[in-house]
């Protein structure tokens, strides 16, 4: 994190007010290599667009030597860091473009050695070199062909066309809008980059955190019945051996319905995407809800107002686990024997209310402390609904849950 801090988006290093001068010249960590092909290839393009340039400009300029030709090498070789030392290389390349006409040889692709470093050293953000380059370049220029060139080669030249420094400051400017316009598409494409990596890993944490939520809710259940029926068996086992069997078969049951619902879950990590080998759990199963509490000593009222509709999955997933967790607490922290279970259907909206007469039990509260409240609060603040959870003014504990959905997709006959 620190060097992203101190980088800008891309990597690539950022420019602030009273930076150290030391900071420009830091080389850039290496890329994969330096750029050996395309510097060639520049180099031999400058070569022999050189050796043309010179043919048109014959008896106008200095004719090419090896001098010349060193030159014209150079300024390719200085661009073979650009990408390690974006600076030292655009001013390398820079210095060899003003040598060479300083020494009078014929105009040509020699500029585009400083083009390139130019444009390499705006991209990678060093923005003030690249500028300073150019502006030193054209300053220099200016002065060779309109006061210096009456004591450098060639002899008997005269003085350039303002219109020359005209197309030349174009040039400038022309090579440097396109590097300013390379440089922001590239910290676009990073920045649009960092977004989906930070949407991808919020993606995954919501999904650990379904996950987690899921697990909680089936193994908080089944953990409870089968250790209120464990004690059952355990204080029956002599006395009434039939009791106690019934005892464990529930508790058989119980375990099996676990272990089927978390291998759902798990199957559901190791391919991704895929569709679940049963479909979720939602209020078509309340009756097996009721029927577990039964079994685990709890007496369960069931009540509906309205007109029942039909749920979206994900409101219908929330609304089982939500009963399912009220009931758990009700079995694992309350005194109580008996619970009332109401569902309130309303135009987009369920309405559900778990209520228990308590008291809790010795060291426990009747709706639980740990992660089932701030479980079913996240599911309900997942679809948009709200959770209210807390004793009654009569006594005992009452959870209520409002959940919005939109009608269920009615399906083609």
């Amino acid at each position: 994190m620190k060097a992203q801090r101190e980088r800008g988006l891309g990597g690539f290093p950022r420019e602030r007010g009273g930076s150290p001068p030391w900071r420009a010249w830091t080389p850039r960590p290496p890329g994969g290599g330096l750029p050996w092909v395309s510097t060639l290839v520049l180099a031999v393009f400058v070569q022999v667009g050189s050796t043309f340039a010179a043919h048109g400009q014959l008896g106008e300029r200095e004719p090419l030597d090896l001098f010349a030709r060193l030159l014209l090498a150079a300024g390719p070789a200085a661009l073979l860091a650009r990408q390690r030392f974006p600076v030292p290389a655009v001013f390398g390349a820079s210095a060899t473009v003003m040598i060479y006409l300083g020494a009078g040889y014929p105009y040509g692709p020699v500029f585009v050695t400083a083009a390139v470093g130019c444009f390499s050293a705006i991209v990678t953000g060093h923005r003030k070199a690249a500028w300073w380059s150019l502006g030193m370049l054209w300053l220099g220029h200016l002065a060779l062909a309109h006061g210096l060139y009456r004591w450098l080669p060639p002899d008997g030249g005269q003085a350039a066309p303002w219109s020359q420094e005209l197309a030349v400051a174009a040039w400038v400017v022309a090579i440097a809008a396109a590097a300013e316009l390379v440089r922001v598409r590239q910290e676009q494409w990073a920045r649009e980059r960092v977004e989906r990596a930070e949407a991808e890993k919020r993606r995954a944490d919501e999904e650990r955190l379904r996950i987690a939520r899921e697990l909680h809710d089936v193994l908080a259940h089944s953990i409870s019945v089968i250790n209120v029926q464990a004690g059952v068996g355990l204080a029956l086992l002599d006395s009434d051996p039939e009791q106690a069997r019934s005892a464990l078969a529930t508790i058989k049951a119980a375990s099996k319905e676990a272990l089927g619902e978390v291998r759902q879950v798990l199957d559901t990590l190791r391919t991704p995407g895929d569709a679940p080998r049963a479909p979720a759990p939602g209020l078509d199963r309340l009756g097996e809800l009721v029927e577990q509490a039964s079994a685990a000593g709890l007496t369960v009222e069931v009540e509906t107002d309205g007109v029942r509709a039909a749920l979206p999955p994900g409101a219908d997933l929330a609304a089982f686990r939500i009963i399912q967790e009220a009931l758990t607490n009700v079995v694992r922290h309350s005194g109580s024997r008996g619970a009332r279970v109401r569902l309130g259907y309303a135009p987009g909206r369920l309405d559900l209310r778990i209520d228990d007469e308590g008291p809790a039990t010795t060291g426990g509260d009747a709706g639980g402390s740990g992660n089932g409240l701030v479980g079913m609060r996240e599911r309900a603040a997942s679809l948009g609904g709200t959770i209210e959870a807390g004793p009654r003014p009569d006594g005992g504990f009452r959870v209520e849950a409002t959940l919005p959905f939109s009608a269920a997709p009615k399906e083609n006959s």
